[in-house]
């Protein structure tokens, strides 16, 4: 496992002790396949960000937790990286934990973990659990400020909240899909990676209370619990279309497009509107290839880079700022996709 990299800055990168890092790296045995991949990890991480950050002056070490599925990870991790240069005047280096599906006591666990191990700051998009607001208060407790992002968790000792504001992209995305239908006939397909993010709450509320005001003859048919993955994404949908076969629109608020689509196509319906957010890797593709009507996105480079200085201002890095506004909401279609795309 070759690396140019201190056994204790990868120590500090992994949130694991000297003497662990070295029986990984010295194949001393007595640890777990899962901590060597966090060592590995590690040293990948170091290798991506020291080609675009100087290590000087003062260092923070911020920690980011998802649960979101991998396409979005992605993205994050790519914004974060590709803003490191300019977070000035401090260096920031991220330690990523990502998951696609966990318990939530998973995700406790992990919070607590960087209780324990320490850190400078916490981004998190988490479920709005009691559980997830409690982990949060421990955090907070312990001097780790914590910024959500893209969801929020109101009632916990978060610092600030991130991103869109969720109940006007869900009425913009209603807008949309009215004028895009038009006088024909359907019902449109509402769907949810999960009822315990608050993101995806208030969307499908500003989406509903639009709908009902301005075109109350539409049915909404509504799915959740698909994650956002494509397996459990399809069976939804396709069971779905069975039960009502005057569904024709979609307003994706959770992910699982390609999957969505897929159950159109197998059973031979059409798709006349397809409303979907963010820019990712799978949405920008589906853009290009005319399948999706329009991406609800926001600058997500942005958006951490807003993260990260909430974080350095809360250790007295930078100047107070005001109130942290929502990100512009942008309505992406084919026509419009913006040059530089998520990789």
């Amino acid at each position: 496992m070759g690396h140019p990299f201190p056994i204790r800055e990868i120590a500090r990168q992994a949130g694991l002790s000297e003497a662990t890092v070295d029986r990984v790296l010295n194949g001393r045995g007595g640890v777990r396949e899962s901590t060597e991949r966090e060592v590995r990890q590690a040293i990948a991480d170091l290798d991506r960000q020291r080609t675009q950050v100087r290590l000087v002056g003062r260092t923070f070490m911020i920690d980011i937790v998802m649960q979101t599925p991998e396409r979005f990870s992605t993205a994050v991790r790519n914004a974060l990286e590709a803003e490191l240069p300019d977070l000035h005047p401090a260096v920031v280096r991220s330690r990523f934990h990502f998951r696609e599906t966990a318990p939530v006591k998973e995700l406790v666990g992990t919070l607590d973990r960087i209780v324990r191990r320490g850190s400078q700051g916490v981004i998190l998009k988490a479920p709005d659990v009691p559980e997830i607001t409690a982990a949060v208060g421990r955090l907070v407790a312990a001097g780790i400020p914590v910024v959500t992002l893209v969801t929020d968790l109101p009632a916990s000792a978060r610092l600030a909240y991130v991103g869109i504001d969720n109940r006007a992209a869900g009425a913009t995305a209603a807008y949309l899909m009215g004028q895009w239908l038009g006088d024909r006939p359907g019902n449109v397909l509402t769907s949810l990676s999960s009822g315990f993010f608050r993101n995806e709450e208030e969307r499908e509320m500003g989406f509903r209370s639009t709908m009902r005001a301005r075109y109350p003859e539409r049915a909404l048919v509504e799915i959740t619990e698909g994650h956002g993955l494509d397996a459990t994404q399809y069976e939804l949908v396709r069971a779905a279309l069975k039960r009502d076969p005057d569904i024709r629109a979609v307003y994706s608020i959770g992910g699982g497009n390609i999957a969505t689509l897929r159950a159109f196509a197998d059973l031979g319906r059409e798709c006349a509107v397809f409303v979907a957010h963010d820019l990712d890797h799978d949405n920008t593709r589906l853009l290009h290839e005319q399948r999706l009507s329009a991406v609800l996105h926001h600058d997500l480079r942005q958006d951490v880079r807003e993260a990260c200085r909430i974080v350095m201002r809360a250790h007295d890095a930078l100047a107070p700022a005001g109130p942290t506004l929502p990100s512009a909401i942008q309505v992406v279609t084919p026509y419009n996709l913006p040059t530089a795309q998520p990789r």
